[in-house]
């Protein structure tokens, strides 16, 4: 899985990339968190404002920070189903 926020380095855009690595270490997941601050690249992704959440290159969250359980569902609902007995999710059904 491949995690990034995008944004143009502003208070809020650092926030959500803090509260993403925040969420990604309560899940216990070892997957990096990427900052990137290239605008081009916002560009490409489509969307027309920032911080941006991307999942493996996909767009899942734009132009908000929500709170640290919210951004755990959305990456729990992005990871692949792996096995039936922890809620269908890697990271152990705690979502």
């Amino acid at each position: 899985m491949k995690i990034e926020v995008l944004g143009s380095g502003c208070p809020t855009c650092k926030k959500l990339f803090e509260l993403t690595k925040q969420a990604m270490a309560e899940l216990k997941l070892e997957t990096e968190v990427e900052y990137i601050t290239d605008i081009q690249k916002i560009l490409e992704m489509g969307v027309m404002s920032s911080p941006v959440l991307a999942i493996n290159g996909k767009a899942v969250l734009v132009g908000q920070v929500p709170e640290v359980e919210k951004i755990k569902e959305i990456i729990c609902s992005k990871q692949p189903a792996t096995d039936t007995f922890s809620g269908g999710c890697s990271c152990g059904g705690k979502c």
